[in-house]
């Protein structure tokens, strides 16, 4: 069976394991583009297994897992977006401002330091790493605690 055979038979059902998987139409779509452009790469190596199918079904499903690992990608999909009102006025702009600097300072000195790095300087986890004498895990561990505790100190969770 050429590739092109299999995406034209399969396709619909792979898009409605990745629709069941992701909960999303659109997502669902993208994900499996994403496979099958890595599946047809393969192609001659998967055609020759004794189940291509399974294989397929495992490159979606891993795929899957791996977006949902990236932060960037948990959003959650809402029917209608409620629009926040911003500030009256500048001054109160600047308040909000100083009140999450203040709760900025309130944290532990290095995740401080992540969060100054990261949101104010504008540097990857890398760079920080090399400032801060640590790995990469590291800042990306402080980091996240140091959100979860802004997060906690807000009273937002």
């Amino acid at each position: 069976m050429t590739f092109e055979e299999y995406a034209y038979a399969r396709g619909p059902a792979l898009i409605r394991l990745a629709r069941l998987l992701c909960g999303d139409e659109h997502r669902a779509e993208d994900l499996v583009q994403d496979v099958l452009a890595r599946a047809y790469a393969r192609w001659g190596r998967i055609a020759r297994t004794d189940r291509p199918d399974l294989y397929v079904r495992r490159m979606l499903v891993n795929a899957h897992h791996s977006w949902w690992r990236r932060l960037s990608n948990r959003e959650a999909t809402v029917a209608t977006v409620a629009d926040r009102p911003g500030p009256a006025d500048a001054a109160a702009e600047q308040a909000e401002r100083d009140e999450l600097w203040r709760l900025v300072q309130a944290l532990p000195d290095r995740q401080r330091t992540v969060i100054v790095l990261r949101y104010y300087e504008d540097l990857d986890d890398a760079t920080i790493a090399e400032i801060m004498d640590c790995s990469a895990g590291t800042v990306r561990t402080h980091a996240k605690r140091a959100l979860d505790a802004l997060r906690v100190l807000q009273g937002v969770c």
